[in-house]
């Protein structure tokens, strides 16, 4: 009778062991390299990038649009290879980039700024709530004659417009992260010793984080917008950007240029977007709503 036990209790023992082997194998398997990583984050994109190409060249051998309206993609891309090897491109793309990290970051402050003393104050949200809103769908190329009456054509016209389009979104993100709070948190924060300022930093704010986060991303995108349609229409001639270049591309009717800049245009939001991506998976994998690797 002992030596029935004692035998099952190895052979339970070696179940366990040959269990824990097949965790650990299975666990090994999932495991991939660096490369092919980037590899299944990459070739989605490059697909669907040649299938748009491909399109676009089938649409050319149809003979819609004549050559010198819609050229192909092998002159586009060609162009492309000389224009971002110019002095022009790279002092554009520093006058741009510097515009909407300026605009981008006044509207981030005044955003945030709005948005948690709306989100706190009953006066102000019945006061300004919908006002804000109402700002967010205005679309912003109707700002600009206001704008240029104020500013004249100006940087400080751009300036305007690229503020204003974008902290509404920004304030709005941050309203409903702080709306959205379980009062459960806040209460047990509140236990903990956390009120004023220690209760946004370590209990508001790290729970409102993800809507804060949608809300700056899509008033990345507001701003981006407002930013090219104001070089589109405030042209100033001592300072050349993307959206001069775009303008003098259409007035000169150089098509493989005009396009080219677009592509650029095109890329420089998707790199935007990629960040903004990131930080979005990161905050979900701290959240564990994301799963990782091992």
């Amino acid at each position: 009778m002992a030596s029935d036990t004692g035998t099952t209790t190895v052979r339970a023992e070696s179940e366990t062991i040959s269990g824990l082997d097949a965790l650990e194998i299975a666990a090994k398997q999932k495991v991939h390299s660096p490369a092919r990583l980037l590899w299944a984050a990459t070739w989605p994109k490059l697909a669907a990038i040649g299938l748009a190409v491909g399109i676009w060249q089938v649409v050319v051998w149809t003979g819609w649009k004549d050559p010198w309206a819609l050229p192909g993609p092998a002159a586009v891309f060609g162009d492309l290879g000389q224009y971002v090897r110019t002095s022009a491109f790279w002092d554009g793309l520093a006058t741009t980039g510097r515009r909407a990290a300026v605009g981008f970051a006044a509207a981030v402050a005044f955003g945030l700024a709005l948005g948690l003393a709306v989100a706190r104050v009953r006066i102000l949200r019945a006061a300004l709530g919908s006002m804000i809103t109402a700002l967010q769908t205005m679309p912003s190329i109707a700002w600009f004659p206001l704008a240029i009456l104020l500013f004249q054509l100006s940087e400080q016209a751009i300036f305007f417009v690229v503020v204003l389009g974008a902290a509404p979104s920004i304030a709005n993100g941050v309203i409903h992260g702080v709306d959205y709070v379980p009062p459960l948190l806040l209460r047990a924060g509140r236990n903990l010793g956390a009120s004023g300022l220690n209760l946004y930093r370590y209990v508001i704010a790290p729970a409102a984080l993800p809507a804060i986060v949608a809300g700056l991303k899509q008033g990345w995108a507001f701003a981006w917008r407002s930013l090219m349609a104001g070089e589109l229409l405030v042209v100033i001639a001592t300072k050349t950007s993307i959206g001069a270049q775009l303008v003098y591309a259409r007035e000169l009717s150089e098509a493989e240029r005009l396009i080219a800049i677009m592509i650029v245009i095109l890329v420089l939001g998707l790199f935007v977007d990629a960040a903004f991506g990131a930080a979005d998976r990161a905050i979900r994998r701290r959240w564990g709503l994301l799963r990782t690797r091992q």
